[in-house]
């Protein structure tokens, strides 16, 4: 028994000692892959603004320049050059004019955050913190939105600084090989599929597949492009629950779908995705895209082409002959639910 004993203690300090170099060589590979993402990046910025330069570009067709690009890059090397990413990418180069200085715990996500920050002093401060306590992303983000340089100002005395200091550390999440692979800019870098998030709800899952199947039957001209369709803006994910195509429109379909009855910041976030598309993703032959909200409480259920007051609606009321009408939508869920 006690060799047996002595033969299961081996085993088990020969395994810590594998999954030890493994881990050491995940951190390298990290490492290595995060200072290579970003030396592209800073290398892609400088590229635009050499062009900038020899162009003697004004800013407004810098910005055209730039959201052309945007598309052209996208529809050749797939996702990871969004305007507002190259825009981060030529600010990359005009903030930081030796690469070599950055510190290799900065991901590119890290430095899309702080890259936001105007104020020099203060970046400093947080990419100085983000270095020196191993902020995570998630960290940084919730250090920024707590003004911790702020407070750090206006505290007086340097027991009190550091007290601010050490209550800043208090919850952050130490930083794995993962925290800087995972990142959706490696994995678009890298041409690795990005895991999507999955809806909570088993019902918002179901009121996904039978809309889908729904307007597919309808025929007339839709194609369905996917669900969770990723919209990102200054470096922040957000996901637009369906999106279809209609090639009769030659307009992309948004839907949003939500369990509860319709609030004012439904309208305005699926505005703000429908201006996204007509900036970002419309080719020059599309017209503007139209949005769909779908409210789902049962003595409440209200469907919504793009609200009052938004720029879109009048484009949506003009076609409304093309699309499925609003009772006929409601009659869908209303089946649903139902059967639920």
């Amino acid at each position: 028994m006690e060799k047996k004993s002595s033969l299961t203690n081996h085993q088990s300090d020969l395994i810590e000692s594998i999954k030890s170099i493994i881990s050491n060589s995940r951190k390298k590979v990290a490492t290595k892959v995060n200072h290579e993402l970003i030396l592209t990046y800073w290398k892609i910025g400088e590229q635009i603004l050499l062009n900038e330069q020899k162009e003697s570009l004004d800013m407004k067709t810098a910005n055209q320049v730039i959201l052309k690009l945007s598309k052209e890059l996208t529809n050749e090397l797939g996702r990871g050059f969004s305007r507002s990413n190259l825009f981060n990418m030529r600010k990359l180069h005009l903030e930081y004019k030796d690469i070599q200085t950055l510190s290799g715990h900065l991901s590119w996500s890290h430095l899309c955050e702080l890259l936001i920050i105007e104020n020099l002093e203060k970046r400093q401060f947080y990419e100085t913190e983000t270095k020196n306590s191993k902020w995570s992303i998630r960290e940084l983000k919730r250090q920024i939105d707590s003004s911790l340089f702020e407070r750090l100002l206006l505290s007086s005395g340097k027991a009190n600084k550091e007290k601010i200091i050490e209550l800043s550390k208090k919850g952050q999440e130490l930083t794995k090989p993962e925290d800087i692979v995972k990142s959706p800019y490696v994995f678009e870098f890298l041409g690795i599929p990005e895991n999507k998030p999955m809806l909570e709800k088993d019902l918002e899952a179901k009121l996904i597949r039978h809309i889908e199947d729904f307007l597919l039957e309808l025929g007339k001209g839709f194609m369905f492009v996917g669900s969770q369709q990723r919209v990102t803006i200054n470096n922040t994910h957000y996901y637009v629950d369906m999106v279809f195509y209609n090639k009769i429109l030659k307009s992309y379909i948004l839907i949003e779908l939500k369990t509860t009855k319709l609030k004012t910041s439904d309208g305005g976030q699926l505005n703000t995705y429908l201006n996204y598309y007509k900036t970002e993703v419309n080719d020059d032959n599309d017209n503007p895209p139209i949005g769909i909200i779908l409210c789902t409480e049962k003595d409440e259920i209200t469907a919504e082409y793009i609200l009052g007051g938004f720029e879109n609606n009048v484009f949506a009321s003009k076609y409304t002959y093309i699309l499925p009408n609003k009772e006929d939508l409601i009659k869908e869920l209303e089946e649903v639910i139902k059967n639920e």
